[in-house]
């Protein structure tokens, strides 16, 4: 089977296509630079092209291809910034993508939304995927809006297409100064000696799912989901921000590093809390997170203080 993922060169892209490789797949990553460091050593063909571009798209694709939707020009954080540009970097190219893959004639067609922004504030917890959906950042709007334009290519032209929502990721190599991902900064600021800033009494409860664990449920759904439907990848666990710093502060300390918090007001455009129930993969799959936030977290640590120059 020949799998196309775009955005392959990214953080959760290049475990995906290590993981797409593993199972015996012929993989070729599309990505908008040339390859990285942490993708240049696959076994699987690259091309630099732009999700926007039909010509390019059109020859990349095949007919009976899969294909994974990874790229994204944002973040949460700066989808504030910015809301014109969040639509304007990222919806005219998904819905390029969708028109070149129905006239390509794709296998599977899997998108990777988001499951911390596009539900909102929490009617109850952990999240299932039928849950009213009501983002409070431009980034979840416009993840979201791809979402529909996804299914509606399934509803109203058969386009066979899968949605998976993942929780926070986290894991070596996410990168801790772009605005996404509170444990990589909560590490960088810890190595810098400044304090980690956190909004609200403990901060915001997230569910933190590992890389590896996000790459093997978007296997396992591309494998084993049906075609039309939406899934969650998460761990079920919340953990706020005060319990991340807790589980961090004895590595630190190992390592004769201090841990300091500034406690910040609460912002009104932070979801308290996104715990995802991810009981509609596992059934499907057998899928489940494997990782501990505390496994997960010394690995993080040790990377990031064998590999930093911060003295």
């Amino acid at each position: 089977m020949k799998t196309i993922v775009i955005g392959g060169a990214g953080f959760i892209g290049s475990l995906v296509s290590q993981a797409l490789i593993q199972s015996g797949r012929d993989v070729t990553i599309v990505g908008r630079r040339h390859p990285g460091p942490h993708t240049s050593s696959l076994d699987c063909a690259y091309r630099c092209a732009d999700l926007g571009n039909r010509a390019q798209m059109r020859e990349i694709l095949e007919p009976g291809c899969e294909v994974i939707d990874l790229a994204y020009a944002t973040v949460p954080k700066t989808s504030y910034g910015d809301p014109a540009f969040d639509l304007l970097a990222n919806l005219p190219g998904s819905v390029c993508l969708l028109e070149e893959s129905m006239a390509a004639g794709v296998h599977r067609l899997l998108l990777v939304s988001s499951g911390g922004t596009v539900y909102g504030p929490p009617q109850v917890l952990p999240i299932q995927e039928s849950h009213p959906t009501a983002p409070i950042s431009p980034y979840g709007i416009t993840k979201l809006t791809i979402e529909h334009y996804a299914l509606m290519f399934h509803h109203t032209r058969d386009l066979p297409v899968v949605v998976v929502r993942p929780a926070n990721a986290y894991g070596v190599n996410q990168r801790s100064r772009t605005g996404q991902g509170f444990l990589a900064a909560a590490i960088d600021a810890i190595l810098s000696r400044r304090a980690i800033e956190i909004y609200g009494p403990s901060g915001t409860i997230r569910d933190y799912i590992h890389v590896t664990d996000v790459a093997t449920g978007i296997l396992a759904a591309l494998n084993f989901g049906i075609d039309g439907e939406i899934y969650n990848l998460g761990t079920g666990i919340g953990a706020s921000n005060l319990d991340v710093i807790s589980l961090l502060r004895p590595l630190t300390q190992a390592c004769g590093y201090s841990i300091q918090v500034n406690q910040l007001p609460s912002r009104r455009f932070d979801v308290e809390a996104n715990v995802l129930d991810c009981q509609k993969l596992s059934s499907v799959s057998g899928w489940r997170a494997q990782v501990s936030l505390l496994q997960g977290l010394a690995e993080m640590w040790d990377h990031t203080l064998t590999s930093s120059s911060i003295p």
